[in-house]
């Protein structure tokens, strides 16, 4: 089933005295349970590109689709609904809820799309675990490192288990140890079935993906399924990943 689907997607900032186009053109699709990430320099558009999925940006023109049904003619509290209950977003910049607590904030998303209390709590404590936030439950967002509240944000887009995470560089501030702990958790959620595109730098993160999209200068310029071999042999073995 296709969970995504983008046709002749563009966007142009137009507010200087240059209109600046940031997506060119962009058609992508992505199946049920596919791991996408989105890779390119800087400036090529891979924030924007994410950021117009999930409805946080406009499109200029294209067509957007989720789960088979158009939404880039959504109005914004549309938008909003969608998001509550099939979107999940982990931001660069973590938007955490300042005067709420780590678990408040985590359990919130769900508790919203109407999942039962006790259910909500089983799924913040299971994600808090996972990332290596359990003590940190009852502190404020202000009160945590950086790299912590990046993994809360990761914890509370899961929370609700939503039919397509997106994810903009979600271990940009993260130390070498939080960020296998975020790896760690992606990987358990993509074996369960959760369909992820992400942007990312990070080779480490690119290579639990499915797939690897490339953009420059706004448009796809390499789209390719990422494969996996052993080499050598025995238990010192390495993975190697290769683009085809």
């Amino acid at each position: 089933m296709t969970i995504l689907r983008t046709v002749n997607l563009v966007k142009i900032y137009s507010g200087g005295a240059v209109p600046v186009p940031a997506v060119r053109g962009v058609d992508l699709t992505v199946e049920e349970g596919e791991f996408v990430v989105i890779m390119g320099p800087s400036g090529s558009g891979k924030s924007t590109l994410v950021h117009m999925l999930g409805g946080l940006d406009n499109r200029t023109s294209g067509e957007i689709w989720l789960g088979g049904k158009r939404v880039d003619t959504l109005s914004e509290s549309a938008w909003a609904v969608l998001r509550r209950k099939h979107v999940g977003f982990v931001f660069q910049f973590f938007n955490l809820v300042a005067n709420m607590t780590v678990a408040d904030n985590v359990e919130l998303p769900a508790l919203l799309a109407g999942v039962a209390p006790k259910d909500a709590k089983a799924r913040r404590e299971h994600l808090l675990g996972a990332l290596n936030l359990t003590e940190r439950a009852d502190a404020a967002p202000a009160q945590l490192s950086g790299g912590e509240q990046q993994r809360v944000a990761l914890a509370r887009a899961l929370a609700n288990q939503p039919t397509l995470l997106l994810a903009d560089e979600p271990t940009g501030n993260l130390d070498s140890r939080n960020t296998r702990d975020v790896l760690r958790l992606l990987s358990e959620v993509h074996k369960d079935g959760q369909t992820i595109v992400m942007v990312t730098h990070d080779a480490r993160v690119a290579s639990l993906a499915d797939r690897c999209v490339s953009l420059l200068d706004g448009e796809i310029v390499d789209d390719g399924r990422i494969s996996r071999r052993r080499s050598g042999g025995g238990s010192g073995a390495g993975e190697v990943i290769e683009l085809r």
